[in-house]
């Protein structure tokens, strides 16, 4: 059974540990909740010349499959040089042009953002939050930055996922 709220996390470190955080926040909600680590997954860099010579490799289809499956997502990514994380860009690059529509997967799609970076991680959600809503998800209005002075508090992480349960996919 899929779950009913996933958990990316774009980096092996502390993102991956404030994934778990959201996941189990989400579980003592009630809810079904899994962490996925975009780190483990053997995506190849999003290259046009790539995708038109060889189309969409099966490790993007199973990806995309996955995150369909489940209505909500959180998306944990640290900042790198003001902006997203390369493995994180590239999925999305991937799951935006598989399919009939690059807004397909992500149009109506509840989706909290959520950094622990080595700065403010400011332009990180930034970045994030423009891209998604231009793909057409209802991003979270409440964001969660925190890094090592600013480590995020389990209340904030908790009224994100109870945010985020209460907000319904639009099935487009």
């Amino acid at each position: 059974m899929p779950p009913d709220l996933l958990v990316l996390s774009a980096s092996n470190g502390e993102n991956l540990k404030l994934a778990e955080r959201f996941a189990a926040a989400g579980r003592a909600r009630g809810m079904e909740a899994e962490v996925l680590d975009l780190t483990t997954l053997s995506l190849p860099l999003y290259n046009p010349r790539t995708h038109a010579e060889s189309g969409v490799p099966a490790e993007v289809a199973n990806l995309s499959q996955r995150l369909e499956a489940s209505p909500r997502w959180v998306i944990c990514a640290p900042e790198y040089n003001g902006s997203l994380p390369p493995v994180l860009t590239s999925a999305i690059a991937w799951l935006s042009v598989q399919g009939d529509g690059f807004r397909s997967l992500f149009n109506g799609r509840p989706i909290a953002i959520a950094t622990h970076s080595g700065g403010p991680g400011v332009e990180v959600m930034t970045v994030l939050r423009i891209q998604l809503a231009h793909l057409g998800a209802h991003v979270v209005g409440r964001q969660l930055t925190s890094n090592r002075n600013n480590p995020a508090k389990d209340s904030s992480i908790d009224d994100i996922v109870r945010r985020l349960q209460h907000m319904q996919p639009i099935h487009t």
